[in-house]
């Protein structure tokens, strides 16, 4: 019987995200990637503090309804691929044959209906000064003057704490490895994992 194997990867803005689950992608066989990035609503929808900061990085600024139908298209449809294969018996490697799928994002682990369906979680840290010195050399137009310290980190550890607090099967990374090691690191995770859960 098919298996699928859905992983999730947040962490900190800029923290290698993206990169690791570019790189996974590439690696691991029939895998599809879900961003969070896409679900983002309307700019108009989004909440402004007392401050004027846009409160983009919050669950509510996100349209987390939308996301999670989307991951469960996917399930559905990765077992109906299977399934046809299986009954045309076109798959005579069909017992062995896996799924995977790539959540990425910065806040998955805040959101249940995404979280009971992740088989492995990953969380990129990166310290604070690497953290603001790569947001600045990325973003363009760079972010308003008091961005990063008034809103980014403080919500950043917010949302740290309380998934610490909550948590006790996140795989903790640390986003100053080399990208090659992360991605060795986790991918041989993910291979292990994935046998348990066969």
């Amino acid at each position: 019987m098919m298996k699928q194997f859905i992983i999730g990867i947040s962490g900190i803005t800029n923290g290698g995200k993206t990169t690791l689950a570019n790189r996974l992608l590439k690696l691991l066989p029939n895998c599809s990637l879900i961003c969070q990035d896409d679900y983002f609503k309307p700019d108009s929808d989004i909440e402004t503090d007392e401050n004027g900061f846009k409160q983009y990085d919050t669950i509510e600024a996100l349209d987390m309804e939308t996301m999670i139908k989307a991951v469960h298209s996917w399930i559905k449809l990765s077992q109906d691929v299977l399934a046809m294969e299986e009954k045309k018996e076109m798959c005579s490697t069909c017992e062995e044959k896996a799924y995977f799928l790539i959540v990425e994002g910065f806040l998955l682990y805040h959101y249940k209906p995404l979280e009971n369906v992740l088989n492995r979680k990953y969380f990129l840290s990166i310290p604070y000064e690497e953290s603001k010195q790569r947001r600045r050399r990325i973003y363009n137009p760079p972010d308003p003057p008091g961005y990063f310290d008034g809103h980014v980190w403080p919500m950043f550890l917010k949302h740290k704490k309380e998934m610490e607090e909550t948590h006790s099967d996140i795989v903790y990374l640390d986003g100053t490895k080399s990208e090659d090691e992360i991605q060795s690191l986790v991918y041989s995770d993910i291979i292990s994992s994935f046998s348990i859960h066969k």
